[in-house]
């Protein structure tokens, strides 16, 4: 049985719809950076841990100390499947976060991926069972599960503001978040970014061939 504040949170996240998740999952995150004005890009130290690691989904939050994941166990107690759960730890990147284990768990119970201002490890592993890792580092150094930890409240991750619901993209050049109420409209924007470039880089070639 969850707590009174878990079933709180869980009410009281409102997440956008499949419908433009979608739209902006098919995007690169850098038309999504262009599209936002550059805003909204994490800190590039936070990279996948693994090649070919995609994000796409709402953020379930989670505030911790440094080096401790016992708000990330809470979370997959609360976190639907297709959330991306996004921790503030602080930057520290003594201590993994998770590793194989939660990432099977994570995987049994069909979340979306994590999105760590921390370490994390098993990489590989991770990579073989399939599930996304965003991290600013990876070290073999496992965490503390003491807490305190918050969950469903407003972060700071790599130096971006994110609350419950937005929308969260990583790719192999990083990560953005799209706030939840402007998710339309910056797909749309995003959209005709891409058509712009795929448009300039056909005539590109085009342009090439016919000079040789």
């Amino acid at each position: 049985m969850t707590s009174p504040e878990l079933d709180t949170i869980t009410a009281e996240l409102s997440r956008p719809g499949q419908d433009v998740i979608g739209r902006l999952a098919k995007l690169p995150a850098a038309n999504i950076g262009d599209a936002m004005d550059r805003l909204g890009v994490a800190d590039s130290a936070i990279q996948a841990i693994w090649p070919g690691a995609r994000l796409a989904g709402p953020a379930f939050t989670v505030w911790t100390r440094p080096g401790d994941n016992q708000g990330i166990h809470r979370a997959l107690e609360l976190a639907r499947p297709g959330d991306v759960i996004v921790v503030c730890g602080g930057g520290d990147e003594s201590r993994a976060l998770l590793g194989e284990l939660i990432g099977e768990r994570a995987i049994n119970l069909g979340i979306a991926g994590f999105a760590l201002d921390g370490a994390a490890r098993d990489a590989e592993a991770l990579g073989e069972i399939g599930m996304p890792v965003f991290a600013r580092a990876i070290t073999p150094a496992g965490p503390y599960k003491n807490g305190p930890s918050r969950l469903g409240t407003p972060i700071s991750f790599g130096g971006v503001p994110v609350l419950p619901g937005d929308i969260i993209i990583g790719d192999s050049d990083g990560i953005v978040v799209i706030p939840r109420e402007q998710a339309a409209s910056v797909a749309d924007a995003a959209e005709a970014v891409f058509d712009d470039e795929t448009n300039r880089r056909r005539a590109i070639v085009a342009a090439r061939h016919q000079n040789q």
